[in-house]
Protein backbone atom coordinates (compact mmCIF):
# COMPACT_ATOMS: atom_id res chain seq x y z
CA UNK A 1 0.00 0.00 0.00
CA UNK A 2 1.29 3.44 -0.97
CA UNK A 3 0.85 6.56 1.18
CA UNK A 4 1.48 10.20 0.30
CA UNK A 5 2.28 11.40 3.84
CA UNK A 6 3.42 9.93 7.15
CA UNK A 7 0.07 11.07 8.59
CA UNK A 8 -1.79 8.80 6.16
CA UNK A 9 0.56 5.94 6.99
CA UNK A 10 0.13 6.51 10.72
CA UNK A 11 -3.67 6.68 10.59
CA UNK A 12 -3.83 3.48 8.56
CA UNK A 13 -1.61 1.48 10.92
CA UNK A 14 -3.14 2.55 14.26
CA UNK A 15 -6.58 1.49 12.99
CA UNK A 16 -5.65 -1.61 10.96
CA UNK A 17 -3.30 -3.08 13.58
CA UNK A 18 -4.61 -1.53 16.83
CA UNK A 19 -4.30 -4.74 18.87
CA UNK A 20 -0.92 -5.80 17.48
CA UNK A 21 2.26 -5.28 19.49
CA UNK A 22 3.91 -2.25 17.96
CA UNK A 23 7.19 -2.05 19.86
CA UNK A 24 8.89 -3.02 23.08
CA UNK A 25 12.09 -2.67 25.06
CA UNK A 26 13.89 -5.97 25.52
CA UNK A 27 12.94 -7.04 29.02
CA UNK A 28 10.79 -3.92 29.48
CA UNK A 29 7.63 -2.17 28.38
CA UNK A 30 5.49 -3.35 25.46
CA UNK A 31 3.11 -1.12 23.46
CA UNK A 32 0.23 -2.07 21.17
CA UNK A 33 -0.50 0.17 18.19
CA UNK A 34 -3.45 1.60 20.15
CA UNK A 35 -1.29 2.40 23.17
CA UNK A 36 1.34 3.85 20.87
CA UNK A 37 -1.24 6.21 19.33
CA UNK A 38 -2.36 7.39 22.77
CA UNK A 39 1.21 8.49 23.55
CA UNK A 40 1.50 10.20 20.16
CA UNK A 41 -1.70 12.17 20.69
CA UNK A 42 -0.59 13.23 24.17
CA UNK A 43 2.75 14.51 22.85
CA UNK A 44 1.02 16.35 19.98
CA UNK A 45 -1.10 18.15 22.58
CA UNK A 46 2.03 19.05 24.59
CA UNK A 47 3.62 20.61 21.50
CA UNK A 48 0.48 22.51 20.51
CA UNK A 49 -0.02 23.84 24.03
CA UNK A 50 3.53 25.23 23.96
CA UNK A 51 2.81 27.20 20.79
CA UNK A 52 4.49 24.92 18.24
CA UNK A 53 3.09 25.01 14.73
CA UNK A 54 3.67 23.96 11.11
CA UNK A 55 7.31 23.93 10.02
CA UNK A 56 8.78 24.23 13.51
CA UNK A 57 11.87 22.07 14.11
CA UNK A 58 11.92 19.52 16.93
CA UNK A 59 15.20 17.70 17.64
CA UNK A 60 15.28 14.09 18.83
CA UNK A 61 18.44 13.15 20.75
CA UNK A 62 17.85 9.79 22.37
CA UNK A 63 18.87 6.18 22.48
CA UNK A 64 16.51 3.63 20.89
CA UNK A 65 13.19 3.08 22.68
CA UNK A 66 9.47 2.97 21.80
CA UNK A 67 9.17 6.67 22.70
CA UNK A 68 11.72 7.52 20.00
CA UNK A 69 9.17 6.40 17.41
CA UNK A 70 6.36 8.09 19.37
CA UNK A 71 8.21 11.40 19.17
CA UNK A 72 9.02 10.95 15.48
CA UNK A 73 5.38 10.41 14.54
CA UNK A 74 4.00 13.10 16.89
CA UNK A 75 6.18 15.69 15.17
CA UNK A 76 5.81 14.61 11.54
CA UNK A 77 2.04 14.00 11.52
CA UNK A 78 1.52 17.51 12.97
CA UNK A 79 3.17 19.32 10.06
CA UNK A 80 6.35 19.95 12.05
CA UNK A 81 9.88 18.84 11.17
CA UNK A 82 11.82 16.17 13.07
CA UNK A 83 15.60 16.56 13.44
CA UNK A 84 17.03 13.20 14.59
CA UNK A 85 20.55 13.58 16.01
CA UNK A 86 23.05 10.75 16.11
CA UNK A 87 24.02 9.95 19.74
CA UNK A 88 27.71 9.79 18.86
CA UNK A 89 27.94 13.43 17.84
CA UNK A 90 30.01 15.53 20.25
CA UNK A 91 28.41 18.19 22.44
CA UNK A 92 29.84 20.90 20.19
CA UNK A 93 28.40 19.24 17.07
CA UNK A 94 24.99 18.85 18.75
CA UNK A 95 24.97 22.53 19.71
CA UNK A 96 25.84 23.45 16.12
CA UNK A 97 23.02 21.29 14.75
CA UNK A 98 20.42 22.67 17.18
CA UNK A 99 21.34 26.22 16.23
CA UNK A 100 21.75 25.60 12.49
CA UNK A 101 18.38 23.84 12.27
CA UNK A 102 16.70 26.58 14.34
CA UNK A 103 15.33 23.92 16.70
CA UNK A 104 12.59 25.03 19.12
CA UNK A 105 12.08 21.80 21.07
CA UNK A 106 14.54 19.14 22.19
CA UNK A 107 13.35 15.63 23.07
CA UNK A 108 16.28 13.93 24.77
CA UNK A 109 17.30 10.98 26.91
CA UNK A 110 18.84 11.84 30.26
CA UNK A 111 22.41 10.83 29.40
CA UNK A 112 22.53 12.57 26.00
CA UNK A 113 20.85 15.72 27.32
CA UNK A 114 23.99 16.45 29.35
CA UNK A 115 25.92 16.94 26.08
CA UNK A 116 23.93 20.07 25.24
CA UNK A 117 25.27 23.40 26.50
CA UNK A 118 23.20 25.52 28.91
CA UNK A 119 23.39 28.49 26.55
CA UNK A 120 21.67 26.52 23.78
CA UNK A 121 19.06 25.06 26.14
CA UNK A 122 18.20 28.58 27.28
CA UNK A 123 17.07 29.42 23.72
CA UNK A 124 14.69 26.43 23.41
CA UNK A 125 10.94 26.60 23.94
CA UNK A 126 10.72 23.13 25.48
CA UNK A 127 12.92 20.27 26.58
CA UNK A 128 11.14 16.91 26.91
CA UNK A 129 12.47 13.68 28.46
CA UNK A 130 12.26 10.81 25.98
CA UNK A 131 11.90 8.33 28.85
CA UNK A 132 8.44 9.53 29.95
CA UNK A 133 7.71 12.40 27.51
CA UNK A 134 7.51 14.80 30.45
CA UNK A 135 8.49 18.47 30.08
CA UNK A 136 11.64 19.37 32.03
CA UNK A 137 12.31 22.86 30.61
CA UNK A 138 9.46 25.19 29.63
CA UNK A 139 10.08 28.62 28.12
CA UNK A 140 6.75 28.76 26.25
CA UNK A 141 4.58 31.92 26.28
CA UNK A 142 1.25 30.16 26.77
CA UNK A 143 0.04 30.94 23.26
CA UNK A 144 -1.43 27.84 21.60
CA UNK A 145 0.06 26.55 18.38
CA UNK A 146 -1.72 25.18 15.33
CA UNK A 147 -1.60 21.56 14.18
CA UNK A 148 -1.67 21.29 10.37
CA UNK A 149 -2.02 18.14 8.28
CA UNK A 150 1.15 17.82 6.19
CA UNK A 151 1.17 17.63 2.41
CA UNK A 152 3.22 15.17 0.39
CA UNK A 153 5.69 17.87 -0.67
CA UNK A 154 6.19 19.20 2.88
CA UNK A 155 9.50 18.81 4.69
CA UNK A 156 9.29 15.94 7.20
CA UNK A 157 12.85 15.48 8.48
CA UNK A 158 16.27 17.11 8.49
CA UNK A 159 18.97 14.51 9.05
CA UNK A 160 22.50 15.66 9.72
CA UNK A 161 24.93 13.25 8.12
CA UNK A 162 28.11 11.95 9.70
CA UNK A 163 30.35 12.78 6.79
CA UNK A 164 33.70 10.99 6.50
CA UNK A 165 35.23 13.91 4.62
CA UNK A 166 33.52 17.06 5.85
CA UNK A 167 31.34 18.73 8.45
CA UNK A 168 27.79 17.36 8.83
CA UNK A 169 25.15 18.59 6.38
CA UNK A 170 21.39 18.66 6.98
CA UNK A 171 19.60 16.39 4.48
CA UNK A 172 16.00 17.51 3.88
CA UNK A 173 13.55 14.64 3.33
CA UNK A 174 9.91 15.25 2.44
CA UNK A 175 6.89 13.10 3.27
CA UNK A 176 6.94 11.93 -0.35
CA UNK A 177 10.63 10.99 -0.12
CA UNK A 178 10.00 8.74 2.88
CA UNK A 179 6.67 7.25 1.82
CA UNK A 180 7.81 6.43 -1.71
CA UNK A 181 10.95 4.78 -0.28
CA UNK A 182 8.83 2.55 1.95
CA UNK A 183 6.55 1.54 -0.92
CA UNK A 184 9.46 0.68 -3.22
CA UNK A 185 11.12 -1.35 -0.46
CA UNK A 186 8.01 -3.50 0.12
CA UNK A 187 8.09 -4.46 -3.57
CA UNK A 188 11.58 -5.88 -2.98
CA UNK A 189 11.07 -7.54 0.41
CA UNK A 190 7.58 -8.06 1.89
CA UNK A 191 7.02 -7.46 5.60
CA UNK A 192 4.16 -9.14 7.46
CA UNK A 193 2.22 -8.48 10.66
CA UNK A 194 3.81 -11.60 12.14
CA UNK A 195 7.36 -10.27 11.65
CA UNK A 196 9.51 -9.39 14.66
CA UNK A 197 12.32 -6.89 14.07
CA UNK A 198 15.28 -6.66 16.44
CA UNK A 199 16.61 -3.11 16.27
CA UNK A 200 20.36 -2.84 16.96
CA UNK A 201 21.35 0.30 15.00
CA UNK A 202 20.72 3.93 16.02
CA UNK A 203 17.24 5.07 14.97
CA UNK A 204 18.70 8.50 14.20
CA UNK A 205 20.38 6.95 11.16
CA UNK A 206 18.12 6.93 8.07
CA UNK A 207 18.82 3.26 7.39
CA UNK A 208 17.36 2.08 10.71
CA UNK A 209 14.71 4.80 10.88
CA UNK A 210 13.19 4.14 7.44
CA UNK A 211 13.64 0.39 7.13
CA UNK A 212 13.77 -0.65 10.79
CA UNK A 213 11.06 1.62 12.23
CA UNK A 214 8.77 3.16 9.59
CA UNK A 215 8.59 0.03 7.41
CA UNK A 216 7.49 -2.40 10.16
CA UNK A 217 5.07 0.25 11.50
CA UNK A 218 3.48 0.53 8.07
CA UNK A 219 2.98 -3.24 7.90
CA UNK A 220 1.79 -3.87 11.46
CA UNK A 221 4.91 -5.73 12.58
CA UNK A 222 6.71 -5.62 15.95
CA UNK A 223 10.04 -3.97 16.78
CA UNK A 224 12.12 -4.90 19.84
CA UNK A 225 14.72 -2.37 21.05
CA UNK A 226 17.86 -2.87 23.12
CA UNK A 227 19.11 -0.49 25.80
CA UNK A 228 22.74 -1.57 25.36
CA UNK A 229 25.32 -1.61 22.58
CA UNK A 230 24.96 -4.77 20.42
CA UNK A 231 28.15 -6.53 21.53
CA UNK A 232 28.31 -10.32 21.15
CA UNK A 233 27.79 -10.88 24.89
CA UNK A 234 24.68 -8.69 24.82
CA UNK A 235 23.27 -9.99 21.52
CA UNK A 236 23.47 -13.75 22.05
CA UNK A 237 20.92 -14.06 24.89
CA UNK A 238 18.68 -11.47 23.21
CA UNK A 239 18.64 -13.39 19.92
CA UNK A 240 17.80 -16.59 21.79
CA UNK A 241 14.83 -14.99 23.55
CA UNK A 242 13.46 -12.58 20.91
CA UNK A 243 13.96 -14.97 17.96
CA UNK A 244 13.69 -12.17 15.37
CA UNK A 245 12.50 -12.77 11.84
CA UNK A 246 14.11 -9.59 10.44
CA UNK A 247 17.18 -7.54 11.34
CA UNK A 248 19.24 -4.73 9.88
CA UNK A 249 22.97 -4.55 10.46
CA UNK A 250 26.16 -2.85 9.37
CA UNK A 251 28.97 -5.12 8.09
CA UNK A 252 31.05 -4.63 11.24
CA UNK A 253 28.64 -6.65 13.40
CA UNK A 254 28.43 -9.75 11.20
CA UNK A 255 32.17 -9.53 10.41
CA UNK A 256 32.95 -9.68 14.14
CA UNK A 257 30.68 -12.68 14.59
CA UNK A 258 32.42 -14.42 11.68
CA UNK A 259 35.99 -13.71 12.83
CA UNK A 260 35.49 -14.22 16.56
CA UNK A 261 33.20 -17.23 16.53
CA UNK A 262 33.00 -18.93 13.13
CA UNK A 263 36.56 -18.57 11.80
CA UNK A 264 38.11 -19.36 15.17
CA UNK A 265 36.20 -22.65 15.32
CA UNK A 266 36.99 -23.50 11.70
CA UNK A 267 40.73 -23.18 12.39
CA UNK A 268 40.74 -24.68 15.89
CA UNK A 269 43.04 -27.62 14.98
CA UNK A 270 45.27 -28.79 12.13
CA UNK A 271 42.64 -31.10 10.60
CA UNK A 272 39.96 -28.40 10.47
CA UNK A 273 42.48 -25.93 9.02
CA UNK A 274 43.51 -28.50 6.36
CA UNK A 275 39.89 -29.26 5.51
CA UNK A 276 39.05 -25.57 5.29
CA UNK A 277 41.75 -25.01 2.67
CA UNK A 278 39.97 -27.43 0.30
CA UNK A 279 37.07 -25.90 -1.65
CA UNK A 280 34.74 -28.84 -1.00
CA UNK A 281 35.79 -28.90 2.66
CA UNK A 282 35.25 -25.18 3.07
CA UNK A 283 31.76 -25.36 1.57
CA UNK A 284 30.81 -28.30 3.78
CA UNK A 285 32.14 -26.58 6.91
CA UNK A 286 30.36 -23.37 5.97
CA UNK A 287 27.08 -25.24 5.57
CA UNK A 288 27.47 -26.83 9.00
CA UNK A 289 28.42 -23.47 10.52
CA UNK A 290 25.42 -21.87 8.79
CA UNK A 291 23.00 -24.18 10.59
CA UNK A 292 24.63 -23.22 13.89
CA UNK A 293 24.42 -19.53 12.98
CA UNK A 294 20.70 -19.84 12.22
CA UNK A 295 20.22 -21.43 15.64
CA UNK A 296 22.31 -18.67 17.22
CA UNK A 297 19.92 -16.10 15.72
CA UNK A 298 16.92 -17.86 17.22
CA UNK A 299 15.97 -20.08 14.30
CA UNK A 300 13.38 -17.78 12.69
CA UNK A 301 15.49 -15.19 10.87
CA UNK A 302 14.35 -14.84 7.24
CA UNK A 303 15.93 -11.50 6.37
CA UNK A 304 19.25 -10.13 7.62
CA UNK A 305 19.86 -6.85 5.84
CA UNK A 306 23.40 -5.49 5.56
CA UNK A 307 24.14 -1.90 4.55
CA UNK A 308 26.04 1.24 5.46
CA UNK A 309 29.42 0.05 4.11
CA UNK A 310 30.91 -2.65 1.90
CA UNK A 311 30.79 -6.18 3.30
CA UNK A 312 34.09 -8.06 3.38
CA UNK A 313 34.18 -10.57 0.50
CA UNK A 314 35.39 -13.48 2.65
CA UNK A 315 32.59 -12.93 5.13
CA UNK A 316 30.02 -12.71 2.35
CA UNK A 317 31.29 -15.95 0.81
CA UNK A 318 30.73 -17.62 4.18
CA UNK A 319 27.17 -16.25 4.48
CA UNK A 320 26.39 -17.33 0.92
CA UNK A 321 27.79 -20.85 1.29
CA UNK A 322 26.23 -21.14 4.74
CA UNK A 323 22.83 -20.35 3.15
CA UNK A 324 22.19 -17.69 5.75
CA UNK A 325 19.31 -15.39 4.63
CA UNK A 326 21.32 -12.21 4.23
CA UNK A 327 20.73 -9.42 1.74
CA UNK A 328 22.86 -6.41 0.82
CA UNK A 329 21.48 -2.97 0.05
CA UNK A 330 22.95 0.29 -1.16
CA UNK A 331 21.78 3.83 -0.54
CA UNK A 332 22.46 7.17 1.09
CA UNK A 333 20.81 9.42 3.64
CA UNK A 334 20.03 11.71 0.69
CA UNK A 335 17.88 8.96 -0.89
CA UNK A 336 15.91 8.01 2.23
CA UNK A 337 18.05 5.70 1.98
CA UNK A 338 17.71 2.61 -0.24
CA UNK A 339 18.58 2.84 -3.96
CA UNK A 340 19.42 -0.76 -4.79
CA UNK A 341 19.00 -4.06 -3.03
CA UNK A 342 18.16 -7.73 -3.05
CA UNK A 343 16.17 -10.15 -0.98
CA UNK A 344 17.87 -13.36 0.19
CA UNK A 345 16.69 -15.31 -2.86
CA UNK A 346 18.41 -12.91 -5.30
CA UNK A 347 21.89 -12.56 -3.78
CA UNK A 348 24.96 -12.28 -6.00
CA UNK A 349 28.26 -12.09 -4.17
CA UNK A 350 29.63 -8.52 -3.86
CA UNK A 351 26.65 -6.97 -5.65
CA UNK A 352 24.10 -4.67 -4.03
CA UNK A 353 21.48 -5.94 -6.47
CA UNK A 354 19.42 -3.99 -9.03
CA UNK A 355 18.06 -0.47 -8.63
CA UNK A 356 14.67 -0.35 -6.89
CA UNK A 357 11.56 -0.28 -9.03
CA UNK A 358 10.56 3.38 -9.44
CA UNK A 359 14.11 4.80 -9.50
CA UNK A 360 16.13 5.68 -12.60
CA UNK A 361 19.90 5.26 -12.55
CA UNK A 362 22.80 5.76 -14.93
CA UNK A 363 26.58 5.98 -14.88
CA UNK A 364 28.31 9.27 -15.72
CA UNK A 365 31.91 9.74 -16.89
CA UNK A 366 32.28 6.03 -17.61
CA UNK A 367 35.78 4.57 -17.91
CA UNK A 368 35.70 2.79 -21.32
CA UNK A 369 38.15 0.12 -20.15
CA UNK A 370 36.46 -0.87 -16.90
CA UNK A 371 32.87 0.18 -17.53
CA UNK A 372 32.86 2.02 -14.19
CA UNK A 373 31.33 5.43 -13.68
CA UNK A 374 29.67 7.69 -11.13
CA UNK A 375 26.21 6.48 -10.12
CA UNK A 376 23.58 9.19 -10.61
CA UNK A 377 19.90 8.67 -9.88
CA UNK A 378 16.47 10.22 -10.20
CA UNK A 379 13.41 9.21 -8.21
CA UNK A 380 10.73 10.23 -5.69
CA UNK A 381 13.01 9.30 -2.77
CA UNK A 382 15.76 11.80 -3.65
CA UNK A 383 16.13 14.57 -1.06
CA UNK A 384 14.83 18.11 -1.39
CA UNK A 385 18.37 19.40 -0.78
CA UNK A 386 20.69 20.38 2.09
CA UNK A 387 19.16 22.69 4.68
CA UNK A 388 20.39 26.28 4.27
CA UNK A 389 23.24 25.08 2.04
CA UNK A 390 22.47 25.90 -1.62
CA UNK A 391 26.10 25.46 -2.67
CA UNK A 392 26.28 21.86 -1.42
CA UNK A 393 22.84 21.18 -2.92
CA UNK A 394 23.88 22.46 -6.34
CA UNK A 395 27.05 20.36 -6.21
CA UNK A 396 24.98 17.24 -5.55
CA UNK A 397 22.93 17.42 -8.74
CA UNK A 398 23.87 17.24 -12.41
CA UNK A 399 22.88 20.00 -14.80
CA UNK A 400 19.93 17.89 -15.96
CA UNK A 401 18.68 17.31 -12.41
CA UNK A 402 20.01 13.84 -11.47
CA UNK A 403 21.37 13.28 -7.96
CA UNK A 404 25.09 12.56 -7.83
CA UNK A 405 25.82 9.77 -5.35
CA UNK A 406 29.57 10.39 -5.75
CA UNK A 407 29.98 6.62 -5.62
CA UNK A 408 31.64 4.69 -8.44
CA UNK A 409 30.10 1.49 -9.70
CA UNK A 410 29.20 -0.66 -12.66
CA UNK A 411 26.19 -2.70 -13.78
CA UNK A 412 26.33 -6.26 -15.07
CA UNK A 413 24.23 -7.50 -17.99
CA UNK A 414 21.30 -8.22 -15.64
CA UNK A 415 21.30 -4.76 -14.10
CA UNK A 416 22.94 -5.78 -10.82
CA UNK A 417 25.01 -2.97 -9.35
CA UNK A 418 28.57 -3.38 -8.05
CA UNK A 419 29.95 -0.56 -5.92
CA UNK A 420 33.64 0.13 -6.47
CA UNK A 421 34.26 3.00 -4.03
CA UNK A 422 33.82 6.69 -3.33
CA UNK A 423 34.70 9.07 -6.13
CA UNK A 424 36.61 11.24 -3.64
CA UNK A 425 38.66 8.24 -2.45
CA UNK A 426 39.69 6.93 -5.87
CA UNK A 427 43.41 7.06 -6.62
CA UNK A 428 44.65 7.44 -10.18
CA UNK A 429 47.43 4.95 -10.89
CA UNK A 430 50.67 5.80 -12.74
CA UNK A 431 49.27 4.50 -16.02
CA UNK A 432 45.77 5.93 -15.57
CA UNK A 433 44.29 2.96 -13.69
CA UNK A 434 41.41 3.54 -11.26
CA UNK A 435 42.52 2.28 -7.84
CA UNK A 436 39.85 1.89 -5.16
CA UNK A 437 41.27 1.92 -1.60
CA UNK A 438 38.10 0.25 -0.28
CA UNK A 439 38.78 -2.89 -2.33
CA UNK A 440 42.33 -3.19 -0.95
CA UNK A 441 41.04 -2.49 2.56
CA UNK A 442 38.52 -5.31 2.22
CA UNK A 443 41.40 -7.71 1.54
CA UNK A 444 43.39 -6.35 4.47
CA UNK A 445 40.42 -6.55 6.82
CA UNK A 446 39.90 -10.16 5.83
CA UNK A 447 43.20 -11.06 7.49
CA UNK A 448 42.80 -12.54 10.97
CA UNK A 449 45.37 -10.17 12.52
CA UNK A 450 43.75 -6.98 11.17
CA UNK A 451 40.97 -5.12 12.97
CA UNK A 452 40.75 -2.21 10.53
CA UNK A 453 42.74 -0.49 7.82
CA UNK A 454 42.99 2.52 5.56
CA UNK A 455 44.86 2.68 2.24
CA UNK A 456 46.16 5.98 0.91
CA UNK A 457 48.76 7.43 -1.45
CA UNK A 458 51.96 8.89 0.00
CA UNK A 459 53.93 11.88 -1.29
CA UNK A 460 55.88 9.69 -3.69
CA UNK A 461 52.71 8.30 -5.32
CA UNK A 462 53.05 4.93 -3.59
CA UNK A 463 50.20 3.08 -1.89
CA UNK A 464 50.59 2.54 1.85
CA UNK A 465 48.31 0.74 4.28
CA UNK A 466 47.67 2.13 7.76
CA UNK A 467 46.59 -0.82 9.88
CA UNK A 468 45.05 -1.15 13.32
CA UNK A 469 46.00 -4.67 14.36
CA UNK A 470 43.84 -7.08 16.33
CA UNK A 471 45.83 -7.05 19.57
CA UNK A 472 43.92 -9.97 21.08
CA UNK A 473 44.53 -12.17 18.04
CA UNK A 474 48.21 -11.16 17.91
CA UNK A 475 48.72 -12.19 21.52
CA UNK A 476 46.84 -15.44 21.01
CA UNK A 477 48.88 -16.39 17.94
CA UNK A 478 52.29 -15.38 19.31
CA UNK A 479 51.84 -16.07 23.02
CA UNK A 480 54.49 -18.80 23.09
CA UNK A 481 57.10 -16.85 21.14
CA UNK A 482 59.96 -15.19 23.02
CA UNK A 483 60.62 -12.79 20.18
CA UNK A 484 60.78 -9.07 20.96
CA UNK A 485 57.51 -7.29 20.18
CA UNK A 486 59.14 -4.88 17.73
CA UNK A 487 60.79 -7.69 15.74
CA UNK A 488 57.57 -9.66 15.77
CA UNK A 489 55.58 -6.71 14.38
CA UNK A 490 58.06 -6.17 11.55
CA UNK A 491 57.55 -9.80 10.53
CA UNK A 492 53.77 -9.49 10.85
CA UNK A 493 53.82 -6.39 8.64
CA UNK A 494 55.95 -8.17 6.06
CA UNK A 495 53.65 -11.19 6.01
CA UNK A 496 50.62 -8.91 5.67
CA UNK A 497 52.25 -7.01 2.80
CA UNK A 498 52.84 -10.29 0.96
CA UNK A 499 49.31 -11.47 1.76
CA UNK A 500 47.51 -8.44 0.38
CA UNK A 501 49.70 -8.06 -2.71
CA UNK A 502 49.06 -11.69 -3.62
CA UNK A 503 45.32 -10.98 -3.72
CA UNK A 504 45.05 -7.65 -5.55
CA UNK A 505 45.96 -6.58 -9.08
CA UNK A 506 49.46 -5.35 -9.83
CA UNK A 507 48.67 -1.61 -9.82
CA UNK A 508 46.92 -1.94 -6.43
CA UNK A 509 50.03 -3.31 -4.68
CA UNK A 510 50.89 -1.58 -1.42
CA UNK A 511 54.51 -0.73 -0.65
CA UNK A 512 54.39 -0.46 3.13
CA UNK A 513 52.29 -1.39 6.15
CA UNK A 514 52.20 1.25 8.89
CA UNK A 515 50.82 0.33 12.28
CA UNK A 516 48.15 2.61 13.73
CA UNK A 517 48.51 2.23 17.51
CA UNK A 518 44.90 3.17 18.27
CA UNK A 519 41.53 2.43 16.72
CA UNK A 520 40.61 4.75 13.84
CA UNK A 521 38.30 7.64 14.57
CA UNK A 522 34.95 6.82 13.00
CA UNK A 523 31.64 8.40 12.17
CA UNK A 524 28.51 7.29 14.08
CA UNK A 525 27.86 4.85 11.22
CA UNK A 526 31.25 3.23 11.78
CA UNK A 527 33.04 4.59 8.71
CA UNK A 528 36.61 5.81 9.14
CA UNK A 529 36.94 9.59 9.11
CA UNK A 530 39.32 9.45 6.17
CA UNK A 531 40.00 13.18 6.15
CA UNK A 532 41.78 12.85 9.49
CA UNK A 533 44.33 10.50 7.91
CA UNK A 534 44.62 12.10 4.48
CA UNK A 535 47.84 14.05 5.03
CA UNK A 536 50.52 12.47 2.90
CA UNK A 537 53.69 11.45 4.67
CA UNK A 538 56.83 13.30 3.84
CA UNK A 539 59.44 11.43 1.84
CA UNK A 540 61.47 9.16 4.10
CA UNK A 541 59.23 9.76 7.12
CA UNK A 542 58.71 6.49 8.96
Amino acid sequence: MAFSTLLELYQHSIHAYSGNTCSSMYGGERLTYREFSERVESLVETLATAGLTQGDKIALLSNNMPNWAVAYFAVTISGMVIVPILPDFSGHEIDQILEHAEVKVLIASDKLYTKVSKSVIAKLTLVIRSMNLGVIVDHSTGERGKIVDPKSSDLAAIIYTSGTTSKPKGVMLSHENLCSELYMTTLLQPVYQSDVFLSILPLSHTYECSLGMLLPFMQGATVVYLDKAPTASVLLPVLHQVRPTMMLSVPLIIEKIYRNKVLRQLSSNWFMAWLYRKEWGRKWLHRVAGKKLMKLFGGRIRFFGIGGAKLDGTVERFLFEARFPYAIGYGLTETAPLLAGVNPSMVRIQSTGPILQGIQARLDHVNPQSGEGEIVVKGPNVMMGYYKNPEATADSFTEDGWFRTKDLGLFDEDGFLYIKGRLSNMILGPSGENIYPEEIENVLNGHALVSDSLVKEDNMGKLVAIVYFNKEELERKYQNMKEELGNRMERVKGDLLHYVNSKVNRFSHITEVIENPNAFEKTPTQKIKRFLYSNKREKGNK
